[in-house]
């Protein structure tokens, strides 16, 4: 679901974004995209921790496999093997459109994937993961989120996405603190880790700087690989470029993005935005069309007239264009992201998946923070397949099985433009991959893994998680986590939050 921002509050746009910390005078637009003026500050320890235990488990795990939040590549190589089936993504590595590669091994060096086979050879000293009886796959892109939603999870139910940005967002994230910020999203970042995802995109509405510190904290710690997409009004601008350089560059595993929400109301601001996002060289990353009622807003002709249209402009949301629309996105490459789940959530329609998929559009899916829910990669593929089997009666059409898994993982990867590290088990890419234990109540027996991964499968099933080739879950347990603390603190954030109210 859409954020804040400094649009009107008409039922066609958005509430007015809230007034972070008070900044210096804006500089000139010139000035904000050169960087110019700006302090100089050392950057900031992001990754650091103290009193953090050496990350050390049953199956030897020596203390140079990183604790998340430390930044040091993980030196020592380590095989999954034999696991049952590997669903690679890549049909150069096996069989049909996921190159699917039964009794698999996937070798890990130095953070990337350095070999996948049977029986591959290992160097010496290599750790081995027994992975018998486990399915290998890349790890899940989650490519629209908004973490900080936690705070409220469960509220507005019966709330339209209007009802929801005026009654539980506009209501809470204001009053949110930089502490109390970090609490929440390592609680939602730690849960959406442990479901499978290793790749997020956090769409983040304005806030003060040192919120922004601590937000960035969070996602650090928890060792997921993350682009930050972030917001500011046009006097605070230059927070864009100073968070990427102070915040943003130094964190190994992060990249950013410029967060926008195109509307004919606030072009300026629109423009000043793509104008920052291509002097960082990173992606634009807008709300667009969520509502019918936002049609007034003219997002697409908007992004169009700033020159936007193109590879580096993500869409959220995107439900109700036309098909005049869906033909000017097609073709100038614009990329998009599917929120099923919030979308029903907050009766805001079905997206036009097919249509979008027969023309080639790169979609990726997404959570979509607090009305999403579930932090349930597998139910929000099968909802995706699901919504468009209920809009168009038929049970084949796009997206198939085949379709939402490439969508949750290598989908992703390219509508992030990311895929050339990561979505897929090719050798050279970064280790971001899960294995699933089909061993299960909800998932045995076999009868068509690839199927019941989409239909049957639920994050317990989630063994292990890796990032960058460093293990964040094993054996079903998140790494190095203190989960009961995790949720003790948070408890008591939102505590602070109602006692606020």
């Amino acid at each position: 679901m859409d954020q804040l921002s400094d649009c009107p509050a008409t039922p066609a746009t958005r509430p007015a974004a809230p007034t972070p910390a008070p900044t210096p005078a804006a500089p000139s637009r010139r000035g904000v995209l050169t960087g110019l003026g700006l302090a100089a500050a050392a950057p900031f320890a992001l990754g650091a921790r103290q009193g953090r235990p050496s990350t050390v488990d049953a199956r030897g795990t020596r203390p140079d496999d990183r604790a998340p939040g430390d930044s040091a590549p993980v030196t020592r190589p380590t095989v999954l093997h034999n696991a049952s089936l590997a669903l690679t993504m890549d049909p150069a590595l096996g069989e049909g459109p996921l190159g699917l590669v039964e009794h698999a091994d996937v070798l890990l060096g130095d953070g990337v994937i350095t070999a996948v086979g049977t029986n591959l050879p290992r160097p010496p000293g290599t750790k081995v993961i027994d992975a018998s009886g486990k399915l290998l796959l890349p790890g899940f892109v989650d490519v629209h989120t908004h973490l900080w939603q936690s705070s409220m999870r469960g509220g507005c139910a019966n709330s339209d996405l209007f009802g929801w940005l005026a009654d539980c967002n506009r209501a809470t994230f204001p009053r949110i603190t930089p502490a109390d910020m970090y609490r929440f999203v390592r609680l939602a970042a730690l849960d959406t880790v442990q479901s499978g995802v290793t790749t997020l995109v956090d769409w983040v509405d304005a806030i003060p700087y040192d919120t922004t510190v601590q937000y960035v904290r969070a996602l650090t710690d928890t060792g997921v690989r993350f682009a930050y997409a972030m917001f500011q009004a046009e006097e605070r601008a230059e927070l864009l470029t100073r968070a990427k350089r102070e915040l943003i560059d130094p964190a190994p595993l992060a990249s950013a993005q410029i967060a926008t929400h195109a509307a004919r109301a606030i072009e300026g601001l629109n423009r000043v935005h793509w104008e920052i996002a291509q002097d960082l060289g990173v992606m634009l990353n807008s709300h667009v069309l969520e509502r019918a009622e936002q049609r007034a807003d003219d997002p697409i002709g908007v992004l169009g007239d700033i020159g936007a249209l193109g590879p580096r402009l993500l869409m959220n949301h995107a439900i109700h264009l036309s098909d005049a629309e869906i033909d000017l996105v097609a073709a100038h490459d614009v990329r998009a992201a599917h929120c099923p789940l919030s979308n029903m959530r907050l009766a805001s329609g079905v997206m036009r998946l097919s249509d979008l998929g027969r023309r080639g559009v790169k979609v990726g899916l997404g959570q979509d923070g607090g009305t999403n829910d579930t932090s349930d990669f597998f139910t929000l593929m099968k909802t995706a397949i699901g919504l468009q089997r209920a809009r168009s009666l038929h049970a084949d059409v796009f997206p198939e099985v085949q379709d939402a898994l490439r969508s949750a993982t290598l989908g992703g990867a390219e509508a992030i433009g990311m895929a050339d590290r990561i979505g897929s088990l090719t050798p050279g890419k970064r280790a971001d991959l899960i294995m699933i234990d089909p061993a299960t109540l909800n998932f045995a027996p076999r009868f068509d893994w690839v199927s019941q991964i989409v239909f049957n499968g639920r994050p317990q099933n989630v063994d292990a998680v890796f990032v960058d080739g460093r293990p964040l879950k094993l054996d079903g347990r998140l790494v190095g986590v203190d989960t009961e603390r995790v949720v003790r603190e948070a408890e008591a954030a939102a505590g602070r939050l109602r006692h606020a109210a």
